[in-house]
This record gives structure tokens, C-alpha cells and sequence, in this order.
């Protein structure tokens, strides 16, 4: 099993598929990545709460859905 810390330095680097279970059992593949390339434009919205990390997820960019999942 990948660790979420292995995942992150692969998905920084390179697109990747991903499987995995959602909440409600069934299985997904995810086409991700955080290659900063790929990524869209940041907002720079300064009214925005920063988020606490949850290191049991990992916010990656879907390139096919356009949309950032956890």
C-alpha cells in the first residue's frame, strides 16, 4: 500500500492513476496529479479560511473531472 507522503512525491513529479474505495464501497480510478504545471491558476482570494491537513487525504487535481478531490 502507498503511503500518502509516497503519493504526494509521485503525483508532484507525474499524472498517475489512482484506485480507490469511496464512502460508499465502490471502486474508482482517479487520473491525478499536483504537477504544478497542470494545475490550475491559484485564487489569490484573501477572504478564503486556510484549511487545517488531514493526513488521511490528499487534495489532488482530477484532470479528467477538472476539479480538485480529496
Amino acid at each position: 500500500m502507498m503511503t500518502r507522503d509516497g503519493l504526494k512525491d509521485i503525483l508532484t513529479k507525474s499524472v498517475a492513476s489512482v484506485t480507490f474505495t469511496k464512502k460508499d464501497g465502490t471502486s474508482r480510478v482517479m487520473r491525478c496529479t499536483l504537477k504544478e504545471e497542470l494545475l490550475p491558476a491559484v485564487d489569490t482570494d484573501s477572504d478564503k479560511k486556510e484549511r487545517k491537513q488531514n493526513d488521511e487525504s490528499l487534495a489532488v487535481w482530477d484532470l479528467d473531472k477538472k476539479a480538485w478531490r480529496s
